[in-house]
């Protein structure tokens, strides 16, 4: 079970599979704000890909500090990672967000882009990981039950 800020191998397949994806942002009053997201990785950072003007982007560009929960269909292999967004960035976003619509939907374009979007990646640098199942580790087997 690594704790650590570092992506490990089995860290960056994982990210790399189908997997559910969550962001917590902080709002402007310091409340958390969830949002469902679509996640990847370039090998250091963790990537999500959003439209410019959601609310997530606009929290990150006043307060860089997120969460991101990862978990598989099963929620045997999961991830909890802190950090911070440390790029927010157009560049390579328009081909980016079709290789997750590839990924998520087996579709060639992302089919809810809206007319005027524009799309952004955040790329969040770990400074805390937690993982259970991603690195051949597993879950504990629960105790029998005492006779």
């Amino acid at each position: 079970m690594p704790s650590n800020a570092e992506l490990t191998p089995g860290l960056k397949g994982f990210l790399k599979e189908v997997v559910f994806g969550q962001l917590a942002t902080l709002m402007h009053d310091g409340s958390p704000q969830v949002t469902h997201v679509w996640l990847d990785t370039d090998g250091e950072h963790v990537l999500v890909n959003t439209g410019s003007e959601h609310q997530k982007a606009k929290n990150v560009r006043r307060d860089p500090r997120v969460a991101v929960n990862a978990n598989d269909a099963r929620a045997v292999r999961i991830a909890h990672i802190r950090g911070k967004v440390v790029e927010v960035t157009t560049a390579g976003a328009d081909q980016h967000i079709d290789e997750l619509a590839k990924k998520y939907l087996g579709a060639e374009k992302y089919p809810w882009r809206r007319p005027g979007e524009e799309r952004i990646m955040l790329k969040i640098k770990p400074e805390k990981i937690y993982s259970v199942g991603v690195d051949g580790d597993a879950w504990l087997p629960p105790e029998a039950p005492s006779q």
